[in-house]
């Protein structure tokens, strides 16, 4: 076959990870070296015959790779990295702070135009997979209201803040989609829905020795921002069924577009994902659009771009002809 799409990763926590895993199953591609802060030589990959390199040293390898994966945090990680890197890489991230998108488009479009480099940014399943599911919602049915649901998952910020709680030993907080609000939307009734109407939120505790638990309880069902605005449930648990039950990373959740065409004929389209994982499967949708930014790249596209901007048919390793007999 022709050569493979050399790619490299920047950053190894678990999104790293699951791009690692997933660009084994992508055999058009090969991963050539992953990037790190920390020591090179205490890294381990699960393929070791990878080589890890230092970050401080990424400049170097700009000829040895054709995209670069992006696999730092949105807060502090990305807003940094994104425009450094795209000077010298075409790129892929999964940046998700909603309320900085332009902002960040801006920062990525001007380094990576003047280097002649393209910069995919804010890939993922939201923002990325229902970010296309909203556009569609909304333009083919021009009259009527979107709703997004996540859920059940694990939510890894406010899974952090219960864990802050004195009292609390371990602790993790999932979000989930209120059954009935859901049941009103796919019914057709456009209800406007408060954010508590939305979304539940479920905690599962492990107490330290001799915390009281109605103490711990109330402070996480009062705290600002996070949990006084939700009906929230606390679980208390043992450390045993904690380790067993509540170490994976599952998450999901639903776009629903609910609304009329010509003679108030009642339409819904509706797109759902229930992952077992969460890191797992934004990996997975990062590495099929680092397909979709080298063939770009190859036919010259630079500058930033988002999931609006790229055609499905790129994120496949199938040729056009292909895609016409097997899927259309």
């Amino acid at each position: 076959m022709a050569d493979k799409i050399r790619v490299a990763i920047a950053g190894y926590g678990n999104l790293g990870r699951g791009v690692e895993s997933a660009l084994a199953q992508n055999p058009d591609m090969q991963l050539v070296g992953v990037f790190s802060r920390r020591d090179p030589a205490s890294v381990a990959l699960l393929d070791s015959k990878v080589p890890v390199y230092a970050m401080a040293d990424i400049e170097q390898y700009q000829n040895d790779v054709d995209v670069m994966i992006l696999c730092g945090g949105s807060k502090t990680d990305l807003p940094e990295q994104g425009p450094y890197l795209a000077q010298f890489f075409n790129t892929v991230d999964s940046f998700d702070t909603h309320a900085k998108v332009n902002e960040y488009h801006a920062a990525l479009d001007e380094p990576a135009r003047k280097a002649g480099k393209l910069a995919l940014m804010s890939v993922g399943w939201d923002p990325g997979l229902f970010s296309l599911n909203r556009l569609f919602g909304e333009t083919i049915l021009p009259e009527g209201e979107t709703y997004t649901f996540w859920g059940k998952g694990l939510s890894q910020g406010h899974s952090d803040a219960v864990r802050r709680v004195d009292g609390v030993k371990k602790g993790v907080q999932y979000t989930l989609p209120s059954q009935d609000a859901i049941a009103r939307v796919r019914n057709g009734e456009q209800p406007e829905l408060t954010t508590r109407e939305k979304h539940v939120r479920e905690c599962f505790i492990v107490l330290e020795d001799g915390a009281d638990a109605e103490t711990v309880r109330n402070s996480i069902v009062t705290m600002p921002d996070y949990f006084e605005p939700f009906d929230t449930t606390v679980n208390f648990i043992d450390e045993a069924t904690f380790t067993a039950e509540h170490s994976a990373m599952p998450h999901g959740g639903f776009v629903i577009r609910s609304g009329e065409t010509g003679t108030q004929s009642k339409q819904t389209i509706e797109y759902s994902l229930a992952l077992g994982s969460n890191p797992e499967f934004t990996a997975s949708v990062l590495v099929a659009y680092t397909r979709a930014v080298h063939k770009m790249a190859q036919a010259g596209e630079t500058g930033a771009r988002s999931v609006f901007d790229v055609a499905p048919g790129l994120l496949s390793p199938k040729s056009p002809s292909q895609l016409r007999k097997e899927l259309l």
